[in-house]
């Protein structure tokens, strides 16, 4: 992945942040303040905005200045962490002017670790994390078995999803929602809900 494509990739999410605004507001007025649409597209566009011009060679200062944006305009609870997210993966990335495809599931890790790490949260806890780190975990699988990043993305999007609709397995331990106990359980998670979009602008879908 060139830079041109990482930023690509980023104005993706933007766009699709804004597609779902509506939806992700109507998911966070169940169990927030009805901000999250906002916050998110809102936020990552931000992030695009700020480095769309091409004028970073270094793929880490690059995701690092998207993420410290980000972090600027949305100093929400959920921007904030995704905010994390963007810079820690620069971290990891700093020096790179192109990645592999390991590099890029590194990107994705990196940005999961950002996330917990702030956030203290882990899977299962009806979160971010639970629509996001199922598609990590399938990215990884299929590039292991030799299929092409972009096929491998295709399977990241579908899990990443499917991690998704299955919070509504879960009881919900962070935020709001936590304080419904087990009549959380039927809700889902407008935080994993934004991991699964990522992992499908990700894939371009």
């Amino acid at each position: 992945m060139n830079q041109q494509e990482l930023i690509a990739m980023l104005g993706r999410i933007s766009k699709i942040m804004e597609i779902n605004r509506d939806y992700l507001i109507e998911l966070d007025s169940v169990v927030g303040d009805s901000d999250l649409g906002l916050t998110m597209s809102d936020g990552f566009r931000s992030a695009y905005d700020s480095v769309s011009d091409g004028m970073e060679p270094d793929l880490g200062k690059l995701l690092y200045k998207a993420g410290k944006t980000m972090g600027n305009k949305v100093p929400s609870t959920m921007g904030t962490l995704m905010a994390a997210g963007l810079m820690r993966a620069g971290k990891v990335l700093k020096g790179k002017t192109e990645l592999t495809d390991q590099d890029v599931v590194s990107l994705f890790q990196a940005y999961q670790d950002g996330v917990a790490d702030l956030g203290k949260a882990k899977p299962g806890e009806k979160t971010f994390l639970d629509g996001f780190l199922p598609g990590i975990d399938a990215l990884a699988a299929g590039l292991n078995a030799g299929i092409s990043l972009e096929m491998a993305f295709q399977e990241a999007a579908d899990a990443a999803w499917a991690g998704f609709e299955n919070t509504t397995t879960m009881v919900a331990v962070h935020g709001r929602a936590a304080t419904r106990g087990e009549a959380s359980r039927v809700l889902k998670d407008p935080g994993a809900a934004v991991g699964a979009l990522i992992m499908k602008a990700a894939a371009n879908r």
